[in-house]
């Protein structure tokens, strides 16, 4: 079906309804569908300066196609088509459709973003990113989320990620650099999270590559690559990073904050590249998390502990005066102590748990000295079970080779929310165990030394 994108409409009613019409085409051949899309394309760029003014009309405008019989009844040719669209369109009204309808309808269909990648859109994204940037706000917005969204559920191409060239990582960071320090700013998220998820596939292809990858093949990590030689240039990334580690509820992204920390506190070029505040800031937050987490979360809490050694070994905390020394001595003699309200809290402590606690406690820093006395509450937990916190054997090497396979390996699906033991409280969770609920209405373990 053809569609005269010369009508004058009269008013905003009269373009949905001509849109309802155009996507509620029957169409028996794939060269009736293809006139079907013309027209739709056709038909909302040409009016899209009149009556789609907002994301919102936006993403409506795509919804109509996703929800239409057109859509529904062919789905997987008109999918390929929109993807085959992408790679050739270059009208940044068009566009804006086409990147709409690919992120609103694979955020419902995963096969969609696994098509992209099987047609090579990845490269075609960082180019539009990069070199469309002035175009349009929104359009630029949404490629980025695209671009994360199609990245963040399976495994990029070995030969996309070589593409990758050093100056768009590099702009990544300076736009960051160059907005406000307010982490809600519209372009700080997705900026920051395409950054966080090429750290993740640079990661898989060093510690966990795929069959398609050969050995030969060593890919370089240009986000660590560019921390390490322009750091300084880029802290406001680092500060943001920290903010959303400590408001993040998403396994998932959380992950993917924490693997990135892990490789910076791990590669001696970036041990300082934060602000000694800004880590004091990511010790507060790692210790709350490592107390909020639930019994459910122990490979979330491996993670956590796989990040806080080096964070404590290597960065600038090593050095005087020593940041919440007592505190974490205690939160990582709870970890490992076994009976009574701490293991209702903790639940029983795990080898592995036990062994990344060891690697912990063996800080230098940390383990000169005697450890804190113990609260009121401690003092009664330990009448009611064993409390030997730090009675853990140590493997021979303090930066387990395999922590950092392990850090990349661990992945958690899209949208799962990391549980939260005081969230649960606070809205009357009546599920909770009772010895999850004893431990918190307590007093504080730390608040004995005025550090709540």
């Amino acid at each position: 079906m053809e569609f005269e994108v010369s009508y004058q409409l009269d008013d905003e009613q009269q373009f949905w309804d001509e849109l309802d019409d155009i996507v509620a085409a029957q169409c028996q051949s794939h060269g009736h569908i293809d006139d079907a899309l013309r027209s739709y394309f056709a038909f909302v760029a040409n009016y899209k300066g009149d009556y789609l003014h907002t994301e919102y009309d936006i993403a409506r405008c795509s919804l109509k196609l996703l929800q239409s019989v057109l859509f529904s009844a062919h789905q997987d040719y008109v999918r390929r088509q929109i993807i085959y669209s992408l790679l050739e369109e270059d009208s940044p009204d068009t566009l804006h459709l086409i990147v709409a309808l690919l992120l609103f309808d694979g955020r419902d269909n995963e096969d969609t973003f696994e098509m992209m990648n099987e047609a090579a859109i990845f490269p075609r994204l960082v180019e539009l990113i990069y070199e469309r940037k002035d175009d349009n706000a929104g359009l630029h917005r949404m490629l980025l989320e695209l671009l994360y969204e199609m990245s963040r559920i399976q495994r990029l191409r070995i030969q996309d990620l070589i593409q990758i060239e050093d100056d768009f990582i590099q702009y990544l960071f300076r736009v960051i650099e160059g907005l406000s320090d307010d982490v809600n700013d519209p372009y700080h998220y997705p900026i920051i999270r395409v950054l966080l998820i090429l750290n993740e596939q640079y990661m898989v292809s060093a510690h966990d590559p795929g069959p398609d990858q050969a050995p030969t093949i060593k890919v370089t990590n240009k986000v660590i690559k560019t921390l390490s030689t322009h750091g300084t240039a880029f802290k406001t990334f680092g500060e943001n990073i920290i903010l959303l580690l400590n408001r993040e509820n998403e396994t998932s992204l959380q992950l993917l904050i924490l693997k990135l920390l892990y490789l910076l506190f791990t590669t001696p070029s970036t041990y300082e590249y934060f602000y000694t505040n800004d880590l004091r800031v990511l010790v507060d937050v790692m210790i709350r998390n490592l107390l909020d987490l639930p019994l459910s979360a122990g490979p979330l809490r491996h993670t956590y502990l796989r990040v806080l050694y080096p964070l404590l070994a290597h960065t600038q905390l090593k050095h005087p005066p020593h940041y919440k020394k007592d505190e974490l001595l205690r939160l990582l003699t709870m970890m490992t102590a076994s009976g009574g309200v701490m293991e209702h809290h903790f639940g029983a402590v795990d080898e592995t748990t036990k062994r990344l606690v060891g690697r912990c406690v063996c800080v230098p820093w940390l383990k000169f000295g005697e450890p804190p006395e113990p609260t009121e509450g401690e003092q009664g937990n330990a009448k009611a079970g064993t409390r030997k916190p730090l009675d853990v054997e140590i493997p021979g090497g303090m930066a387990s080779s395999l922590s950092v396979v392990e850090v990349t390996t661990q992945k958690e699906r899209p949208g799962v929310i990391t549980g939260s033991r005081q969230r649960d409280e606070d809205q009357g969770n009546p599920d909770l165990e009772a010895g999850v609920m004893t431990a918190h209405q307590e007093k504080s373990p730390f608040e004995a030394e005025g550090e709540a």
